[in-house]
């Protein structure tokens, strides 16, 4: 089969396009065809390695698994002889970040994972962007406990996280201020968002409003900078470590503080989260964005569009025709 291969760590070039084994599924695992996966950064990161705690989990000096991509929409090709979930020919969505493998022809994953049916009458390209920000959005939502009726800041309200919080959020009833650039405030605003702020004309920090909770979806504040905008009890999360790694360390101790706090959730995905997201596109209260398609032969300049960090939502892949 054909796969985008990465042996060491390094830059958007050390990926390469080759032909290797069709992997086969164990007794509970399930053989995917895949048809459609994505580019997002969390693939940066393990490719990359820039993080290097990211290393423990895929290897310390060159990468354990050479094939990234952790979200997929595909068929069921063929299932181990104990697996009872799924049959052949099912067409499935899904995201694995343990082993990952999508970046290729074909994938293997056991069918208690991070899998579930696609939604009816979307497809494949559809699909495949559903759960990556989605799920990072809903672990710190839920770790916020945000409810109906708080008012929430979501900084980076285009990429794959902040596009998906916001509807996330406004799923909950809560109030969403959100912030991007010029060009994207009415895409923003279609998201539910009540009230878009251009981040180019106006300082989100310097907003004469206090919040429950601040979203920094992209990890360009910090928790100092939007102190100020929260209250008493606010709450300060972001999807970066931060300048010298502090946010892990200001959410062990800030919670001891008894005022403002940051929380660093890890990004966990259970098949329960899976198929609450299912759901919530089935009733059109969440619909990822996707913003450039490419083939699996253009993966190299996928990455290098990703990392330029002015995506729109998802960047696709194109993999069987």
């Amino acid at each position: 089969m054909k796969a985008a291969i990465h042996t060491r760590y390094g830059p958007p070039e050390v990926v390469q396009v080759q032909e290797v084994e069709k992997p086969v599924p164990s007794a509970r695992e399930v053989l995917i065809q895949v048809y459609a996966t994505t580019v997002n950064r969390t693939d940066c990161g393990f490719r990359s390695a820039e993080y290097f705690i990211s290393r423990f989990f895929s290897g310390l000096f060159k990468p354990k698994f050479h094939i990234l991509g952790n979200e997929f929409a595909g068929v069921i090709e063929s299932v181990g002889k104990e697996v009872t979930l799924f049959k052949p020919g099912y067409k499935v969505f899904g995201y694995n970040d343990t082993t990952f493998g999508a970046h290729a022809q074909y994938m293997v994953i056991p069918e208690n994972g991070a899998i579930a049916t696609i939604p009816e009458g979307l497809a494949y390209q559809q699909a495949a962007p559903i759960l990556e920000g989605a799920h990072y959005a809903l672990r710190d939502i839920q770790a916020a406990h945000i409810q109906a009726g708080q008012q929430v800041l979501v900084n980076g309200a285009t990429g794959a996280i902040g596009s998906a919080a916001v509807q996330l959020i406004k799923h909950i009833d809560a109030e969403v201020t959100a912030v991007c650039a010029t060009p994207h405030l009415a895409l923003v605003e279609s998201l539910g968002a009540d009230q878009v702020m251009d981040y180019t004309r106006e300082d989100f920090t310097r907003l004469n409003k206090k919040f429950d909770v601040v979203f920094d979806a992209v990890g360009k504040s910090t928790f100092g900078k939007c102190k100020p905008l929260l209250k008493e009890k606010g709450i300060y999360m972001s999807t970066e470590l931060g300048p010298g790694s502090q946010n892990p360390f200001l959410a062990l101790i800030t919670p001891f503080t008894g005022g403002k706090k940051v929380l660093f959730p890890l990004p966990t995905i259970h098949k329960e989260d899976v198929l609450f997201l299912k759901k919530l596109v089935e009733t059109k209260q969440y619909t990822p964005l996707i913003d450039r398609t490419y083939s699996l032969d253009q993966i190299v300049e996928a990455y290098q569009y990703v990392e330029t960090r002015q995506k729109i939502g998802n960047v696709v892949i194109n993999v069987n025709h």
